[in-house]
């Protein structure tokens, strides 16, 4: 009789003992970073699961000391840094509730979202307190440090400290707490559960199995609750992780061209920045052989681009399609070939025995084949709830099936199409995202064009040129000729454009900025 994976029992996936069972399973598997741990500075780069396992594990035991307990809500908000992840798990560890905030979060955002939590702790940095959160009141319980800050507890105070035994909530409590994206505004909190990720996670683990134990490169958000669940898959099978922090490519190249990873994961923006490096010096996609993609739609020329980059004989692009209240609900491999006709509206299919996605109309009815509509989902990995907005969640829920906020059709074979946000909806463009894709591939200059709609609805194109060059408006010109009338296109630096933790473009955020003329 095959033996149950400890970290899936009771159907539920809790990331409290993902390294010690990791280490425990497959040893001393090294874990490389590009920065050291804010937590413990002393021990380097080099580290591997087994001392990452001890990190976790002596974590829980200044928590514990400093008084945090089971169910209490902890936010996590600090520079950005694997630590972040340290922290998550050794706060499951303990039975507490790790609230997740990006680092890039405005801090008057920071302030509303603490606001709907019941007398959280705070888990910070001098960085943090003495920059963005200077003077902003937080109604904390208490303010722990990973360094020196002034007016907060150092954890290095409870060093020591022996770790108490590993506590495990029931699988349907809440056992994480991260936010949306906030695309549209002020993110909401979505709160899991461990046994809606581990429907998650099952999942994930199967599309993982072709590449198990191969090395992974990953530069992705450490408060998205995607991170964890890929972790959790790379962890059982025992791959060596290269964990970035700084997506530059100048910084990013030679630390692949060292590690040569076989599986490299990132946003769909920073895959659009790490073009470069499949023409880079020693050839750091060289050995590819599975690209990951999620949070948002990629363009077809940056799959073909990374794909061409791999010298692996049949290296793929999985994408996978969802939101964090839902986790992935469709998915797609692109393959060279494949990726020569790809279509960068289709997205995939539902996951079989996990998740169901279909199109309705205005009357809440399945739309016909090829008709658009808002694009739903039925999954067993959605969240329990948005704390503190449980009314808000309720809407978007009809007879268990979750409105994710899309227009987008099904073909004839099931496969999802998506067109646009609804909140982004042109009335003269058939797809923003359409046109975008065709413009970065007869632009290869480009490194970005978002088109929003400007203040009379018209469609507004931001472009940001590769190396700050100016945009040649001949090639403009010749790119759009066939293409819905726009107005004349604003180039900014893509530092200027507003975005998510997740890379994700603000589009909301940058109507409001040509509206009022300014520009970060």
């Amino acid at each position: 009789m095959r033996q149950q994976d400890p970290l899936l029992a009771d159907r539920g996936f809790s990331l409290g003992p993902v390294f010690r069972r990791a280490a425990d399973r497959h040893g001393a598997v090294f874990v490389t970073l590009d920065r050291p741990l804010d937590v413990n500075p002393s021990l380097g780069v080099d580290l591997s699961y087994t001392v990452l396992a001890e990190v976790v594990e002596e974590l829980s035991g200044r928590l514990w000391e400093a008084g945090v307990r089971p169910t209490e809500q902890v936010v996590v908000h600090k520079t950005d840094n694997v630590d972040i992840m340290l922290l998550t798990c050794a706060l499951s560890r303990i039975g507490a509730v790790p609230v997740l905030l990006s680092p890039g979060l405005a801090p008057e955002v920071v302030g509303q979202l603490v606001e709907r939590l019941r007398q959280p702790w705070l888990i910070t940095d001098r960085a943090k307190l003495e920059g963005p959160l200077k003077g902003v009141g937080l109604a904390v319980r208490r303010t722990l440090s990973v360094d020196d800050a002034p007016g907060a507890e150092p954890l290095e105070k409870y060093a020591g400290a022996e770790p108490p035994a590993s506590v495990r909530l029931h699988p349907r409590e809440p056992s994480l707490i991260t936010h949306s994206s906030g695309t549209t505004g002020v993110p909401k909190l979505a709160v899991h559960c461990a046994h809606a990720m581990w429907n998650r996670l099952v999942p994930q683990k199967a599309m993982g199995w072709p590449t198990r134990g191969e090395t992974a490169a990953l530069h992705m958000s450490f408060v998205h609750s995607r991170f964890y669940h890929l972790l959790g898959v790379l962890l059982y099978f025992g791959s060596p992780l290269v964990l970035i922090t700084d997506p530059d490519p100048a910084a990013v190249g030679p630390l692949l061209v060292r590690h040569r990873p076989g599986i490299v994961e990132t946003h769909p923006n920073t895959f659009v920045l790490w073009e470069e490096l499949a023409d880079a010096p020693g050839a750091p996609l060289s050995r590819v052989r599975s690209y990951g993609s999620t949070f948002d739609a990629i363009h077809p020329r940056t799959v073909r681009r990374l794909l061409g980059a791999s010298q692996r004989r049949t290296p793929w692009l999985i994408q996978l399609y969802g939101q964090s209240e839902t986790g992935p609900v469709a998915f797609q491999w692109f393959t060279r070939r494949s990726a020569a006709r790809a279509d960068g509206r289709r997205v995939g299919i539902g996951i079989p025995g996990f998740t169901r996605v279909r199109v309705t109309g205005p009357d809440g009815r399945p739309t016909a084949h090829g008709t658009p509509g808002r694009i739903e989902a039925r999954t067993r990995g959605r969240i329990l709830t948005y704390l503190g907005m449980q009314d808000r969640y309720d809407r978007q829920l009809t007879d268990g099936w979750w409105e994710m906020g899309d227009l987008g059709y099904r073909s004839r074979l099931g496969a999802l199409y998506l067109i646009d946000r609804e909140i982004d909806r042109i009335d003269s463009v058939h797809s923003n995202l359409e046109v975008e894709d065709a413009l970065m591939e007869r632009l290869e200059e480009l490194r970005e064009v978002v088109i929003v709609p400007g203040a009379d609805r018209e469609p507004v194109p931001v472009v940001c040129v590769r190396g700050e060059r100016p945009l040649d408006p001949e090639r403009w010109r010749e790119a759009t000729a066939d293409l819905p009338a726009m107005a004349e296109p604003r180039q900014w630096r893509f530092e200027e454009l507003p975005m998510t933790a997740t890379w994700k473009v603000k589009r909301v955020e940058i109507s409001r900025m040509l509206a009022a003329g300014t520009r970060a």
